[in-house]
């Protein structure tokens, strides 16, 4: 997938979200950059600022755009690498500032060990990727205004109307697989 590519789609996962991408262009183009280098080397957009493991289960809370982006715009102006940017931050209006790391350290730990210890894996295709089942996913609807995500837990803020994560409800599936 191209730069221009990856930009667009984070441009538009930033407007649906009432997000702004990055206002500095070189700072832009390499978040861009390391989120395509992750992509050819796991099959997965795993975040530019942190450290993958390499085990799409494992990194799932790390897929850009990651679990914690929505908390960090709000509370801190933008996510943790920068890429995503509240209104404010986009204008100029707010400096940028040091953002504390949420994801749990057992995660960080294993993707430091996970990764130091084998050997780059191969290109993922998505017909390597285990099932959806057997990631633990679920499919989650917003009572508010009906948006459905399928993921292991619903996001912390709704992508549409903005209704909290308390909002959310599983969706049950009657679905097999066939193998």
């Amino acid at each position: 997938m191209s730069v221009e590519r990856l930009r667009q789609r984070a441009e538009s996962d930033a407007k649906s979200s009432g997000c702004y991408l990055n206002p500095d262009p070189e700072v832009l183009l390499d978040l861009l950059d390391g989120l395509k280098r992750n992509e050819e080397r796991y099959g997965y957009p795993s975040c530019p600022c942190r450290l993958a493991s390499g085990i799409f289960k494992d990194d799932r809370d790390i897929l850009c755009p990651c679990d914690y982006r929505d908390p960090d715009v709000q509370k801190y102006g933008s996510c943790y690498c920068g890429l995503y940017v509240r209104k404010d931050v986009f204008e100029s209006e707010t400096p940028l500032q040091q953002i504390p790391e949420r994801r749990p350290l057992a995660k960080q730990v294993k993707a430091y060990v996970e990764s130091s210890e084998r050997p780059p894996p191969p290109k993922a295709n998505a017909s390597d990727r285990p099932p959806a089942e057997a990631l633990g996913n679920r499919l989650w609807y917003c009572k508010q205004c009906g948006y459905v995500c399928f993921r292991e837990a619903p996001p912390y803020i709704c992508p549409i109307c903005k209704a909290k994560r308390e909002m959310f409800a599983a969706i049950a599936l009657d679905i097999k697989f066939r193998g």
